[in-house]
């Protein structure tokens, strides 16, 4: 397959953090473009758009959309537009309809639409899917805390409306769930606490259910100190613990499973065999389950949060 030629559009910390290295590493893709109103980068075409770059003369196969999930549809359906193939940070839309409208305009076109779930590619995800199969599954516990002001310095979309708040790394630990165990998913009750003077929670408890196995969730973007990514998935075997995002397996038994991140890396990899076979991949549950909680969620007022 010849190279991608593609463009990334939105250039802040997890564009510089994961998608130009994992890019970078892979022979699949030349990176020919950047569009970003705020930054620059050397050595390739610079849009202060998508509409610039889309209308330049650079020529493109496909683009990597790095912005914030409000305002992505439009970016999404003018590359689709442009026949070009759609790679979506996660979550890959503000709204289910947004997504499933994009899904369905790429079909129409004949592109690849690739709604992203990086935490996916996580080292022990799929040893602990495989792992899983075939066994009882009695209870799963989800912990995932970490710091706002250290992940997201300064970034006060996070916590407008559409900005998903502490579910934003929240869906990581869905993504992860609804992956290992595949049985139907809904939720059955949350609650979500949302800081004063802001539109997104800080704060959140899921109680689930996969199939008819209890899942409990608990959210929290104010821990400081060591960060908390932990599923726990308790089984007629024992417990699975999967750590550290996903990156740390432990099994029964079994000394602990750990591998260095290579996320993105797979993420790219994966969209280059979608576009090579034609297929696009658009899995909506977690951001389903983040919809429903806000729907049902019993909501409380916090304490204003300041950065």
């Amino acid at each position: 397959m010849k190279r991608l030629r593609i463009g990334l559009v939105g250039l802040g910390k997890i564009a510089r953090d994961q998608h130009l290295p994992a890019l970078a590493a892979n022979p699949d893709y030349d990176l020919v473009a950047i569009a970003s109103r705020n930054a620059t980068l050397d050595t390739v075409a610079n849009f202060p758009t998508i509409e610039a770059m889309l209308g330049g003369d650079v020529a493109l196969d496909a683009v990597s959309l790095c912005t914030p999930p409000r305002g992505r549809f439009d970016q999404a359906r003018m590359a689709i537009g442009a026949g070009l193939h759609v790679m979506m940070e996660k979550p890959p839309a503000a709204t289910i309809s947004e997504a499933v409208a994009l899904a369905d305009m790429a079909k129409a076109k004949g592109v690849v639409l690739f709604a992203t779930w990086h935490s996916r590619e996580a080292a022990g995800v799929e040893p602990a899917r495989a792992w899983l199969a075939g066994r009882q599954i009695d209870a799963v516990r989800i912990a995932w805390r970490e710091d706002i002001r250290r992940w997201h310095p300064g970034q006060d979309w996070i916590l407008e409306a559409g900005g998903f708040g502490v579910f934003d790394p929240g869906i990581n630990a869905l993504s992860i769930a609804t992956r290992i165990l595949p049985e139907p998913w809904r939720v059955d009750n949350a609650t979500i606490t949302v800081p004063a003077g802001r539109q997104g929670p800080l704060k959140a408890t899921l109680a689930m259910l996969a199939g008819a196995v209890p899942v409990s969730a608990e959210f929290d973007f104010l821990q400081t100190g060591p960060q908390t990514w932990d599923i726990e998935v308790d089984t007629d075997a024992g417990t699975l613990v999967l750590s550290m995002g996903g990156s740390i397996l432990r099994l029964p038994g079994e000394q602990p499973r750990k591998a260095a991140d290579a996320e993105y890396p797979g993420l790219y990899s994966r969209f280059a065999e979608l576009v090579a076979t034609g297929k696009s991949d658009v899995d909506l549950r977690p951001l389903q389950l983040v919809a429903d909680a806000f729907l049902i969620a019993e909501r409380t007022t916090g304490d204003a949060f300041e950065w």
